[in-house]
């Protein structure tokens, strides 16, 4: 029965992707939803952002083995920055009319800094998509006892059809059905689970000692390590073309704001529920947390729960993986169709619209790839905010804010923390009393400051010049 009903349910996902096809005209339908949305399909969109395989499994397996500090990262971090975003972000990008994250470092930089900086975007969204793929594996061999692998390579070609088909107008309209089923589904488990165990009481007084603890231990390590957890998502993902595209389909700049503060509390409150059920299941049945924690929610729902609950829980798990790989696989799929390839082989806009579809086809391949040699969710997670973060979050506010940032600034700012943050974490640079994501974001800054004393004049946006085009807005036709 549960089989059946993922699968119709995937099927009626694969309906929608058709049905959304009729509204895409241009590549600003494809990518922005012809910047459309109302507030309620893009709060919904925003809040499906990262609600995936790594809030409902990894961040609670992480929270019933490590408390309520283990998962400072995800959902703490990831609220921070959908709010941030609509604080500091979404109103000066939204006036900025730009298609992605790349057209914003060409106009404010120059054609070589956007060159740099969709090279490095591109790569930082396979682990996410990855971390969504393994999730959906791990879902369809809990149900039918498939391989791993052939659950990955079903929910791959499912999500690529969809958003193949529709793109953002998929995206959103699925993540807005998807919401809703991801919250009836965890609230119908959540009460079930705390009618069995006997209410709050028998549950909290299982609890051990400092499984609460918010802050940690007064001591140099921790409290560094914890303000890397906050950093990771909570700034990371500020420069990410999946956030930016939804920020960018509302059909306002208030309405962006307003849906980046409703996604942020939206999310906050909804990714508690699998915390919840994960600590439920810890005081239920902790052998289920001895072997892969990632299985725990999904083992305790097959063996217990009866067929209408199981439909249910799946049915949320699923939403949230589909919500979260299609928009994960759009977002760098438009930067390689956009800043890379277009500016060589200059499509007209018919051309383009193939462009991008075929860039979601390369882009869902590569992380399929992926998801095939990595199991682990948060930590794949993880590595991609990192990406960002260390190379992308200085130059983003510096070319905002800052009054005089170059070219070289930003560059030096791409270049160093990415190297810097790289060879620590996977080269023999030892990372000393920081950790190599802080040390990153460190040599981000420096780097910005010593380029611009190299070259102190900032990026110039000549209208009339033959680069004029390229630097004054998105390479697109608008309607």
């Amino acid at each position: 029965m549960v089989v059946v009903a993922v699968l119709l349910y995937l099927g009626g996902t694969l309906l929608i992707g058709a049905l959304t096809s009729r509204f895409v005209k241009n590549s600003e339908d494809f990518v922005l939803a012809g910047r459309q949305l109302p507030l309620v399909l893009a709060a919904s969109a925003l809040f499906a952002t990262w609600f995936g395989a790594e809030t409902v499994l990894g961040a609670s397996s992480e929270f019933a083995e490590h408390g309520l500090i283990g998962v400072v990262e995800d959902p703490f971090g990831a609220a921070l920055c959908l709010f941030l975003v609509g604080l500091l972000f979404a109103r000066p990008l939204y006036r900025m009319n730009l298609l992605t994250f790349g057209d914003f470092y060409r106009k404010k930089f120059g054609r070589r800094v956007e060159l740099v900086a969709s090279l490095l975007l591109i790569p930082s969204y396979f682990g996410w998509i990855a971390a969504q793929l393994v999730a959906t594996g791990i879902l369809f061999h809990t149900l039918s006892g498939i391989p791993v692998l052939w659950g990955v390579l079903i929910g791959a070609a499912s999500v690529l059809i969809y958003t193949y088909l529709g793109g953002m107008w998929a995206i959103s309209v699925t993540d807005f059905l998807q919401t809703c089923v991801i919250i009836v589904g965890l609230l119908l488990l959540a009460f079930n689970l705390l009618d069995r165990a006997g209410g709050f009481a028998p549950i909290l007084a299982e609890v051990p000692d400092g499984f609460f603890r918010f802050l940690p231990e007064h001591t140099w390590d921790g409290w560094i390590t914890y303000l890397a957890a906050w950093m990771t998502i909570g700034l990371g993902s500020i420069p990410g073309q999946d956030i930016f595209q939804r920020v960018m389909a509302a059909r306002s700049a208030r309405t962006a704001v307003r849906a980046s503060y409703l996604g942020s509390a939206l999310y906050l409150s909804v990714a508690a529920l699998p915390l919840f059920i994960a600590l439920c299941v810890k005081v239920l049945h902790p052998e289920l947390l001895a072997g892969d924690a990632q299985l725990a929610l999904p083992s305790i729902v097959l063996a217990e729960a009866p067929p209408w609950l199981q439909v249910a829980f799946f049915g949320a798990l699923l939403s949230a993986i589909l919500s979260t790989t299609s928009g994960a696989i759009l977002a760098p799929a438009t930067i390689l169709a956009e800043n890379i390839l277009r500016p060589y082989l200059q499509p007209d806009e018919r051309v383009f619209l193939r462009l991008l579809r075929l860039s979601v086809v390369l882009i869902t391949l590569v992380s399929t790839v992926l998801a095939s040699i990595r199991a682990d969710i948060y930590e794949l997670v993880g590595e991609s905010s990192a990406f960002t973060l260390v190379a992308l979050f200085v130059p983003l506010v510096a070319g905002i804010y800052g009054r005089r940032t170059t070219p070289t600034g930003a560059m030096g700012a791409m270049v160093g923390g990415f190297t810097v943050w790289v060879s620590m974490t996977y080269g023999p640079v030892p990372e000393g009393p920081l950790p190599s994501i802080l040390w990153g974001l460190l040599a981000s800054v420096v780097g910005l400051w010593l380029g611009n004393r190299v070259h102190k004049r900032p990026h110039k946006m000549v209208v009339g010049s033959d680069t004029s085009l390229e630097e004054v807005g998105p390479r697109r036709t608008r309607r």
